[in-house]
C-alpha cells in the first residue's frame, strides 16, 4: 500500500470527493461494518487502488464524509445566525428560522444520522469529531453574540445551552417521534432563548 496523498488537481479532488460522498453514503445505507473498501471502489465507480492513493482505509473515508454531514447540518444555522441575532424586533422570529432550518437540515438523512450516532459509541476520534463541530458551533453563536450592543453575562455557557436544546428538539422532532405538541415545544425552547438573551418574548 502506498503513501496517502492529497490532490491538487481539480480533477483529482472531485475524484476524492466523489469517493468520500459516495463511501459514506454505502456506509450509512448497508452499516458501517458491513461495507469494506472494494464496496467503496465500484460503488463511486473507480479502483480499489485509487481509495488508498487518498485515504488509508474506510474509517478514514467516513470521517470525511460525517465532517461534511455535519457542515451541512450547521452551516444554514450559521448563516441566520449572522444576521442580527440580537434584534429585539424579530429576535423570536429569527429563533424560530434558525430551530426550523435546523429540522429540517436533520432530516435530510436518517440514515446517516443513526449511524453517525451508533459510531460515536464505538470510536473515539469520530466522538470528537462531534464535540469538535459542537464547540466551532459555540464560537460562532460567542462571536455572534458578542458583536451585538447588549450585555450577555455568560455568554459561554448561555451559548452551550442554546446549541444544546435547540440539537435536542431537532433530534426530538426528526428521530424519536414523541407524543409530544412539538409546536408547543418549540415555541417555549424559544422562549427560554430569547430570556437567555435579555429579550422579550412577545408572541
Amino acid at each position: 500500500m502506498g503513501e496517502v496523498r492529497k490532490p491538487v488537481k481539480k480533477s483529482s479532488i472531485a475524484k476524492r470527493n466523489k469517493i468520500i460522498e459516495k463511501g459514506f453514503e454505502l456506509m450509512c445505507e448497508k452499516g458501517y461494518h458491513n461495507v469494506n473498501t472494494i464496496d467503496i471502489a465500484k460503488y463511486s465507480g473507480v479502483s480499489t487502488g485509487i481509495i488508498y492513493q487518498y485515504f488509508k482505509d474506510k474509517k478514514d473515508i467516513f470521517i470525511e464524509g460525517a465532517k461534511l454531514y455535519l457542515d451541512k447540518i450547521m452551516f444554514p444555522t450559521k448563516c441566520l445566525l449572522g444576521k442580527n441575532l440580537i434584534s429585539k424586533k424579530t429576535l423570536e422570529e429569527k429563533i424560530t428560522l434558525i430551530i426550523d432550518d435546523s429540522v429540517k437540515m436533520h432530516t435530510l438523512s436518517q440514515n446517516a444520522h443513526k449511524e453517525l450516532m451508533m459510531m460515536c459509541t464505538l470510536d473515539k476520534s469520530i466522538s470528537n469529531i462531534f464535540k469538535e463541530k459542537e464547540n466551532e458551533f459555540i464560537e460562532f453563536i460567542m462571536k455572534s453574540l458578542s458583536k451585538e450592543n447588549i450585555e450577555i453575562s455568560n455568554l459561554k455557557e448561555k451559548a452551550h445551552i442554546i446549541f444544546n436544546l435547540i440539537d435536542s428538539l431537532c433530534h426530538e422532532i426528526s428521530y424519536h417521534k414523541g407524543n409530544y405538541n412539538y409546536d408547543i415545544m418549540k415555541k417555549e425552547i424559544v422562549k427560554v432563548i430569547v430570556s437567555m438573551l435579555g429579550g422579550c418574548y412577545e408572541k
